[in-house]
């Protein structure tokens, strides 16, 4: 930390997200009565839903924090960080899936933390979970709250009771380096918190993932973060210098310098950990200065496979934009009808690829000179800026309009993997095969779409949008067709997860992931460093 630095906090509080539904209420959607009839007549889905349970009318599991141990927890933290009443104990209950959103709408018990406690430094983290592991109390670290894998589910495992930890007090930017291009934030700061903070000397992370508005800084760390410009800037896990944590077992500071050879980077154990290892306390990040211009493109592809090599043939030349995605049929033509008119020349069949290029004047001149060379030569016809610009405008609108159809009486739910670019055609069959046939068979024909929204040298992710009318049992009904999609991406040789994390929710087939003996090696490690086990349980680790 530079001596003369004095930690900055942000001017605005992090947005509390709803209880029922993800982000703000001001911003939830309604379905037009064209996308309503759509609905009605290509896939069957009734729009006459019974209205949703109000927050009052919710039962919590009662808290099962002995008296003694709140009061134990009070002296550790003060009054004011210990909660136990149900509006905040209702909003750490789990994160944002259509199966969380399902469940909030149910009429029995919600499973709900017997406790939230907002610690206000790594020294109170370090004390809380020593006191957790000696009283035998399951730990859930709380960011943001917008796991869509079950990652911050209140599971108690083995143990009496379990707390939320969240993380929301520890939200300072504690250094900025601007000669090497790095700083330090406190796990708790919100990607708009970052942005704010850092921009103020002139710096941006430029990590935007969908969760951008209400994530943390801790759970990019701990979830192995993509956001929308990777092309440019890459993973978060590209973006991690060093890192704070906090165990059981004691803390670790890790990251030494860009980079090392003193044996195994151990940051690399906890740099998707979700918080079964250690609770990250602060991250130090490669920043950049703030882009003085953005350039933007859109283009059509006649077909998926077109597209795809063409975004191949971009990222494999070395010249990647800063964004860089690509829509197929079926996405493309849904966009365009929600839309309802995206440019005048836009097209409503064939495939939307979406390109964004920031810098300097004259880099992003160049740049976007030569992608737009290789595009047009790969088989792409130029729309203009217009459709590029309103994707940036709503960009992170999507889990808003998945809630409007949630209430209409659709299933809309996400699931996303990565592969090489040799094994991309077949993966994405296999995947549409099992959620097409999986929701069929359930008397429930399904639309699947997919984009492809970050890209390697050697290969890219599949990002799959999945909408079908609600059976009579929902929960059972995404979790079938989610069991035959997971079981056709590690048949078909992808990863279970290339960013939505492991979470409870993929656990099943991290054993085919890893193996038996990787399984091994990092039940060791969290052996090592959370001997009790109060860690996340039930996540992650097979």
């Amino acid at each position: 930390m530079s001596d003369a630095f004095v930690p900055e906090f942000p001017t605005t509080a992090a947005p509390t997200m709803e209880w029922d539904a993800w982000g703000v209420a001001e911003s939830r959607r309604t379905l037009s009565e064209q996308v309503t009839t759509l609905l009605q007549q290509a896939l069957g889905v009734s729009a006459e839903q019974s209205p949703p349970p109000s927050e009052t009318d919710t039962v919590l599991r009662p808290s099962a924090l002995a008296p003694a141990l709140a009061d134990a927890l009070t002296g550790l933290l003060g009054s004011d960080h210990v909660r136990t009443d149900d509006a905040i104990r209702l909003r750490h209950a789990g994160g944002k899936s259509t199966p969380d959103l399902l469940r909030r709408k149910a009429p029995d018990a919600q499973d709900a933390p017997d406790a939230v406690l907002l610690p206000g430094s790594h020294d109170e983290v370090l004390a809380l979970l020593r006191f957790c592991a000696a009283e035998q109390i399951a730990v859930v670290p709380f960011g943001g709250g917008t796991s869509v894998v079950g990652g911050v589910d209140p599971e108690r495992g083995r143990f009496g009771a379990v707390v939320s930890l969240d993380l929301r007090r520890l939200n300072a930017l504690v250094d900025v380096d601007a000669v090497s291009g790095v700083a330090t934030l406190q796990a708790g700061v919100t990607g708009p918190q970052a942005e704010q903070l850092l921009g103020a000397h002139g710096f941006s992370l430029g990590h935007f993932p969908q969760s951008f508005q209400f994530a943390t800084i801790g759970g990019f760390a701990a979830t192995r973060s993509s956001g929308q410009a990777s092309a440019g800037y890459g993973r978060f896990d590209d973006m991690v210098e060093s890192l704070r944590v906090a165990t059981p077992s004691g803390s670790l500071d890790l990251g030494r310098g860009p980079a090392s050879a003193a044996g195994p980077d151990l940051r690399e154990l906890f740099v998707g950990s979700e918080g079964t290892l250690g609770i990250v306390t602060e991250v130090t990040v490669r920043v950049h200065p703030v882009p003085e211009r953005t350039g933007y493109r859109a283009w059509s592809f006649p077909d998926f496979a077109t597209g795809a090599d063409a975004l191949r043939a971009v990222v494999q030349s070395g010249s990647a934009p800063t964004v860089m995605r690509l829509s197929d049929e079926a996405e493309t033509g849904i966009n365009l009808a929600l839309a309802g008119d995206i440019g005048g020349d836009s097209p409503t069949a064939g495939c939307l690829a979406i390109t964004t290029f920031e810098g300097t004047d004259a880099h992003v001149e160049a740049r976007s000179a030569e992608v737009n060379a290789i595009l047009a030569a790969a088989g792409g016809t130029s729309l203009g800026e217009e459709p590029a610009r309103q994707w940036e405008h709503g960009r992170f609108d999507a889990p808003y309009l998945r809630d409007a159809l949630l209430n209409a009486g659709a299933i809309a739910e996400t699931l996303e993997t990565a592969t090489r670019w040799s094994n991309l055609a077949n993966l994405r069959a296999a995947v549409t095969a099992a959620l097409t046939e999986s929701l069929g068979e359930q008397g429930t024909p399904a639309l699947v779409m997919c984009h492809i929204s970050h890209t390697y040298r050697t290969g890219a992710s599949l990002y799959f949008t999945v909408v079908c009318a609600q059976a009579a049992d929902p929960l059972t009904q995404w979790a079938t067709a989610k069991k035959a999609a997971g079981d056709a991406i590690v048949a078909a040789g992808g990863t279970i997860t290339h960013h939505h994390a492991v979470g409870r929710d993929h656990r099943p087939w991290m054993g085919a992931e890893i193996g038996d003996l990787g399984s091994r090696v990092l039940r060791a490690v969290k052996n090592e460093l959370d001997p009790a086990g109060i860690l996340n349980p039930g996540k992650l680790i097979p």
